[in-house]
C-alpha cells in the first residue's frame, strides 16, 4: 500500500500559469463513412517533441474546441478503433479552424509487414470514461461479467450481481439501450454474454437528463462490435480453458457502397464450480443452536449469441440500422447442500442432512430494433429515432431431494423429502425513442427527446412434494401467478453552451410511472403511480493547457425490480430462502460529482470526489426464526448519505512498462431503523486495482492485476476483505494477422465473499465462492478481402509520399 500511495504522490497534478491564447477547431470524422467520430483525443503538442500544451475531447458530434497558448505545434487526433493522426507544424497566432479531420481503421496490412495501432485502454469522454476492453489481455475468454469486473469503479460479487463506487443500482445497456442480453433478473445475463462480442465499455457516473433517470450510481453501456469498413473483414476467436470453458466468435461484415451487413455469432460451453459454508447460532427459549452447513455447486451452461443486421446510407447525413439479436442459454445445475444441526451445544450433534437440487434451465430470448438516424446541413443538428421489441422467456426445472439421519446414526425419515418446482417466467416489451438536438448560436446547443416503454412480465410459480404414495401433491401456499405490468413515459430538455473557458449543460427529465402486480390466485394487487422531475447541470472548466474540472448534479430514481417484487421463495438451500417484497417503493438519490483530468507526457490522472443522498434505500434484510430458517428479503431504508474520493491514473513508466492504478475509498451512513432500530451503519472503506503490463524481448506482452477491497460495516453486521490476482500473457503470431493468449483469473483462488451478520435471536457467518480459478488459452484470427487489403497499401504509400 506505502508503494501505491508514493506513485499517486508522484503524479498529483499541478496548475500551470495562464498565457496568451488563441481558440483551435475541428471536426473528426471517418473516413470511410465520413461519420463524426465522438469522444476522440485532441492533443497539442511542442513540434518535434512530445510535451504536451493543451488537449480536449471532441463532442457527441466529433467536434472540438478549446483554447492554446501561441506557438507552432503537431496536432495528435486518437480515437478507438482509428489510427493516430497528426498534423504537423501548425501555427496558432490567431483563431484557427482545422476543418475535416480525417482518420483511418486501427490496423493495416502492407504486404508481410503488418502495421497495428494499439488503441487506449481508457479515454475521457465528456460525461463518461470509455474503456477499450480489447487492450485487457486478461479478457480473453472471459464473459462480459468478468471484464465489468476488471474495470475501475466497478465491483462484480460472486453471485454475479454489478455495482459501480460501491453501489449496485446501476443502470446496464447494451448499445445505449436496454436489452435482453442484459438478462431478465438485473444483470443475469452478463454472465452469459461472451465477452469476445464486445468493443468497449463506457462508464457515465453521473447522466444527464438525456438519459432513464433508472440508476442511482448511474450507467454501465456496454458496445458491441460492429465494422462499417469497405469491403468484405471479419475476426473469429477460439478459447479453451479449465475448468471446462469451450466457446468460439466469429464478427464479420461486408459492405459495399451505401449498404453494410454486419453478423456476429458465438458459442461457448462452460462449467463454472462454486463453495461455501455457513455457520449460525440461533437464541431462543434461554438456549442455543447450532448450524454448521457447506455447500458446493456444479453449473454447466452452453450458450448461443446471434447478432446480425444490415446498415443503409441514404447519403452520408442518413442511415437506417436494422438489427437482430437472439440468444439461447441451456444450464444444468447440480448444487449439494449438507447441515449439521446441534442442540445446546457443539457436543450434541442432532442431525445430519444431505440436499441436493437439480436444476435445468431454458433461456431463449430475441431483440428486434430500427434505428434512423438523420443529420442536417445545418452542423450539429440532428435527429434520431429508435424502436424496439424485447422478447424474453426462461423456464426452471427443479428437482430438490432431501435425506437425513439422527446424531447418532440412525434413520431421521420424517426429516427426508423429494420436491419439485416449475417456474416460467415471461417478458415482453416494447421501447420507442426519439432525439432531437439543434445548435442555437456559437457554441450552444439545445436537445429534446421523448420515450415510452411498454413492459408486460409473467411468472408462473408451482412446487410440489412427493408423498408417501408416490404422488406429488401442491405445497400450500406455493402455486400462484404473479403479474407485474409498467408503462413508463417520459420527455426531456437540455440546454448547453460555452464562454471562454467554461461549458455548461442544464436539463430537466419528466417521468410518468404506471405499475401494476398483481398475485392471479390469491387477488392480491399493489397499484403504484407516480409523476417525478429529475434535474442534472453539468459544467466544466479548462483550467489551463491540460488541466481540466467537471462538477456534475443529477437526480436519480430506482424502482423496485421484477425479483425485487416477486414474493415467490427460493428453494434449493432449504435453510436460506429469499424471496421479494411486493411492497416495496422506489428510492431516490441524489448525487453530485466533482472531477478533475491532468494530461502529462507520462500518462494521465483522473481524480473525483462524489456525494450522494439516498432516501428509501432498497436493500436486504436477514432474519432467522426460532428452528434456524432464515429468510431474506429487500426493503426500503430510512436514508442512506455515501460519499467518497476516486482516483485513476495511467502511467507509461518505461518503453515497455505501463501501470494503471485505481483508488475508491469512501464512507457509507446507512439508516435502517425503520425496519429495526438496531439497523444502521456507519462504514469507511477503500478498494484498490492495480495494473502492470510489461512488453518482453520476445514479443510476448505480460499483464498482472491485483485486486483488494477492504471490509465494509453493514446495518447487520460486516462484508469482509476481498483479494485476488490475475495474470495473463499474449503474443501476436502468424505475421501479426493473429494473437494466443493465455490467463489465469483468480491465481491463487482467493477471491472469496465473506460476511457477518447478526440481528434478533440469531448470528450468522459465511464465506462463498462462486468461482475457482480459471485458465483460458484463447486464439484470435483478423481477415480481410483482398481488395480491402490492396485499398490499405495504397492509402500508406500515399501517405509515404
Amino acid at each position: 500500500m506505502k508503494k501505491f500511495l508514493y506513485l499517486f504522490l508522484l503524479v498529483l497534478p499541478f496548475i500551470s500559469p495562464a498565457q496568451n491564447r488563441y481558440k483551435i477547431s475541428g471536426h473528426v470524422i471517418d473516413a470511410a463513412s465520413q461519420a463524426p467520430v465522438p469522444f476522440s483525443s485532441i492533443r497539442i503538442q511542442k513540434s518535434k517533441t512530445t510535451q504536451v500544451i493543451s488537449g480536449g475531447i471532441t463532442d457527441e458530434k466529433g467536434l472540438f474546441s478549446f483554447d492554446t497558448p501561441v506557438g507552432i505545434y503537431d496536432v495528435l487526433v486518437e480515437s478507438i478503433g482509428f489510427e493516430t493522426k497528426k498534423i504537423e507544424n501548425v501555427s496558432i497566432d490567431k483563431t484557427t479552424n482545422l476543418g475535416n479531420i480525417d482518420i483511418k481503421p486501427s490496423s493495416k496490412t502492407l504486404e508481410e509487414v503488418t502495421v497495428k495501432g494499439q488503441k487506449a485502454s481508457m479515454e475521457m469522454g465528456l460525461d463518461r470514461r470509455i474503456f477499450n476492453v480489447g487492450t485487457d489481455i486478461a479478457n480473453k475468454g472471459a464473459t462480459a461479467a468478468e471484464i465489468l469486473g476488471n474495470l475501475p469503479s466497478i465491483q462484480v460479487s460472486g453471485e454475479g450481481g454489478i455495482s459501480l463506487r460501491g453501489s449496485d443500482n446501476v443502470r446496464i445497456l447494451i448499445d445505449g439501450k436496454p436489452s435482453t442480453l442484459v438478462g431478465i433478473n438485473g444483470s443475469s445475463g452478463l454472465s452469459s454474454l461472451q465477452g469476445n462480442l464486445i468493443d468497449k465499455v463506457e462508464v457515465i457516473t453521473n447522466p444527464s437528463a438525456r438519459y432513464e433517470a433508472e440508476g442511482m450510481a448511474g450507467i454501465i453501456n456496454i458496445v458491441l462490435k460492429k465494422n462499417q469498413n469497405q469491403g468484405f473483414n471479419g475476426a473469429i476467436e477460439t478459447t479453451t480453458g479449465y475448468p471446462e470453458n469451450f466457446g468460439a466468435t466469429a464478427i464479420v461484415n461486408y459492405r459495399k457502397n451505401k449498404l453494410n451487413f454486419f453478423l456476429n455469432y458465438g458459442l461457448f460451453y462452460r462449467r463454472t464450480p462454486g463453495r461455501g459454508n455457513i455457520y449460525q447460532e440461533v437464541y431462543t427459549n434461554g438456549q442455543t443452536n447450532y448450524l454448521e452447513q457447506t455447500s458446493k455447486n456444479n453449473v454447466r451452461g452452453m450458450v448461443n449469441n446471434i447478432r446480425g443486421g444490415a446498415d443503409y446510407f441514404f447519403n452520408d447525413k442518413t442511415i437506417l440500422t436494422g438489427s437482430y439479436i437472439f440468444r439461447r442459454t441451456d444450464v444444468k445445475r447440480i448444487s449439494d447442500f449438507n447441515y449439521r444441526d446441534y442442540k445446546l451445544s457443539k457436543l450434541n450433534l442432532f442431525s445430519i442432512t444431505d440436499r441436493q437440487q437439480v436444476e435445468l434451465e431454458a433461456e431463449p430470448n430475441a431483440e428486434y430494433a430500427l434505428t434512423f438516424k438523420k443529420s442536417f446541413a445545418k452542423k450539429g443538428k440532428e435527429f434520431s429515432a429508435d424502436l424496439r421489441y424485447l422478447d424474453y422467456w426462461e423456464r426452471s426445472d427443479q428437482t430438490y431431494t432431501q435425506v437425513s439421519k439422527k446424531g447418532d446414526g440412525s434413520a431421521f425419515p420424517e426429516n427426508g423429502l423429494v420436491q419439485r418446482a416449475l417456474n416460467d417466467e415471461y417478458e415482453r416489451q416494447w421501447i420507442l425513442q426519439v432525439d432531437y438536438t439543434n445548435p442555437v448560436g456559437k457554441d450552444g446547443k439545445i436537445e429534446t427527446g421523448l420515450r415510452t416503454s411498454f413492459r408486460d412480465m409473467t411468472n408462473d410459480y408451482i412446487v410440489t412434494e412427493q408423498q408417501a404414495s408416490g404422488e406429488f401433491t401442491t405445497i400450500p401456499g406455493l402455486e400462484n401467478i404473479f403479474v407485474y405490468q409498467e408503462n413508463i413515459t417520459a420527455a426531456y430538455a437540455i440546454y448547453g453552451n460555452k464562454v471562454n473557458q467554461f461549458s455548461y449543460q442544464v436539463g430537466i427529465r419528466g417521468e410518468n410511472t404506471d405499475i401494476q402486480t398483481e398475485l392471479l390466485q390469491t387477488k392480491e394487487k399493489n397499484p403504484r403511480q407516480y409523476a417525478n422531475l429529475f434535474p442534472s447541470a453539468h459544467v466544466n472548466y479548462l483550467i489551463s493547457k491540460d488541466n481540466s474540472l467537471q462538477l456534475g448534479y443529477s437526480r436519480r430514481v430506482r424502482r423496485p425490480t421484477y425479483n425485487d417484487l416477486s414474493p415467490f421463495v427460493t428453494l434449493s438451500d432449504n435453510r436460506n430462502f429469499f424471496s421479494g417484497n411486493p411492497n416495496l417503493n422506489p428510492e431516490f438519490t441524489d448525487s453530485y460529482d466533482l472531477g478533475h483530468l491532468k494530461y502529462f507526457d507520462q500518462g494521465s490522472i483522473s481524480s473525483s470526489i462524489y456525494y450522494r443522498n439516498t432516501t428509501g434505500k432498497i436493500d436486504r434484510i436477514r432474519s432467522v426464526d426460532a428452528n434456524g430458517f432464515s429468510r431474506t428479503l429487500p426493503e426500503n431504508f430510512a436514508n442512506q448519505q455515501s460519499m467518497g474520493l476516486e482516483v485513476t491514473s495511467s502511467l507509461n513508466l518505461a518503453k515497455a512498462y505501463k501501470a494503471d492504478i485505481s483508488l475508491n475509498a469512501f464512507r457509507a451512513i446507512t439508516d435502517a431503523t425503520n425496519v429495526n432500530a438496531a439497523y444502521q451503519s456507519d462504514t469507511y472503506s477503500w478498494f484498490v486495482r492495480h495494473t502492470s503490463r510489461i512488453k518482453l524481448n520476445s514479443g510476448v506482452d505480460v499483464q498482472i492485476r491485483a485486486n483488494y477491497e477492504a471490509p465494509q460495516q453493514t446495518p447487520q453486521g460486516t462484508r469482509g476483505e476481498i483479494a485476488w490476482m490475475d495474470l495473463s500473457a499474449s503474443r501476436d503470431i502468424m505475421k501479426g494477422n493473429g494473437t494466443l493468449s493465455l490467463n489465469v483469473l483468480d491465481l491463487f483462488s482467493s477471491r472469496i465473499n465473506r460476511n457477518e451478520t447478526m440481528g434478533e435471536g440469531f448470528y450468522t457467518k459465511g464465506r462463498f465462492q462462486g468461482r475457482l480459478t480459471q485458465v483460458n488459452l484463447t486464439f484470435n484470427y483478423r481477415f480481410k478481402t483482398t481488395k480491402q487489403a490492396a485499398k490499405q497499401r495504397r492509402s500508406m504509400m500515399d501517405e509515404e509520399n
